[in-house]
Order: C-alpha cells, then sequence, then structure tokens
C-alpha cells in the first residue's frame, strides 16, 4: 500500500506559479510511476504529467507542455511545477503511483486526495 499527500496548492492570479508537491509513504517509491491529474468542476479527471520510475522520462498533455514540469527526488516526493498558470487549469490536482506508464486514470493503483489550484483571471 502506498500513500499519496498532496500539497502546494492555492488561488493565484493568470501568468502565475505554482508548484505542487505529493509525498509517498512507501519505501519503494522509486519503483512507481508516478502521475498528476487533474479535475475540474463537471469535467472527468484528465492526464496533465507523468514521471518514469527512473526519473528519466517525463511525459505531458499537450494542454500543459511547455508550462508545467513534473520532477521526482530520492526522499519520496514527486513535484509539479507550474508556469504561466491560465484560468483554465484550475482544478483538483491529484498524485497517483502505479506500475503502469499510461494517460488513463484507470491504470494507477494510487491516489491522494487531491490539491485545489485556483487561477484567476
Amino acid at each position: 500500500q502506498v500513500q499519496l499527500v498532496e500539497s502546494g496548492g492555492g488561488l493565484v492570479q493568470a501568468g502565475g506559479s505554482l508548484r505542487l508537491s505529493c509525498a509517498a509513504s512507501r519505501r519503494t517509491f522509486s519503483i512507481y510511476v508516478m502521475g498528476w491529474f487533474r479535475q475540474a468542476p463537471g469535467k472527468e479527471r484528465e492526464f496533465v504529467a507523468r514521471i518514469s520510475a527512473s526519473g528519466g522520462t517525463t511525459y505531458y498533455a499537450d494542454s500543459v507542455k511547455g508550462r508545467f514540469t513534473i520532477s521526482r527526488d530520492n526522499a519520496k516526493t514527486v513535484y509539479l511545477r507550474m508556469n504561466s498558470l491560465k484560468p483554465e487549469d484550475t482544478a483538483v490536482y491529484y498524485c497517483t503511483a502505479g506500475m503502469r506508464v499510461s494517460t488513463i486514470p484507470g491504470m494507477y493503483d494510487y491516489w491522494g486526495q487531491g490539491t485545489q489550484v485556483t487561477v484567476s483571471s
């Protein structure tokens, strides 16, 4: 079992930046693919970014490419740096872990509780 706890969400003006963090509970954190998804009110959960177990490979949704950066460290934490934020980035952001590389929510095994990001225009 892996517990994930997100932090770093908040209210920011358009064009601003935030960094989300996700702390994992398990020592074997390094074997998991880590990802970030988001869900806006009335919409389905959508893929944002993922990073391989080694940290060597990243992949982004087209909507965030060039603005967001996913990274991970050896201290069981994965980050999502978000720059040039837009009002359409407003959503609850979820951290997730799994054994498979995917952009589909159902392919991930563990989820955090989510952190709200609100971008004002």
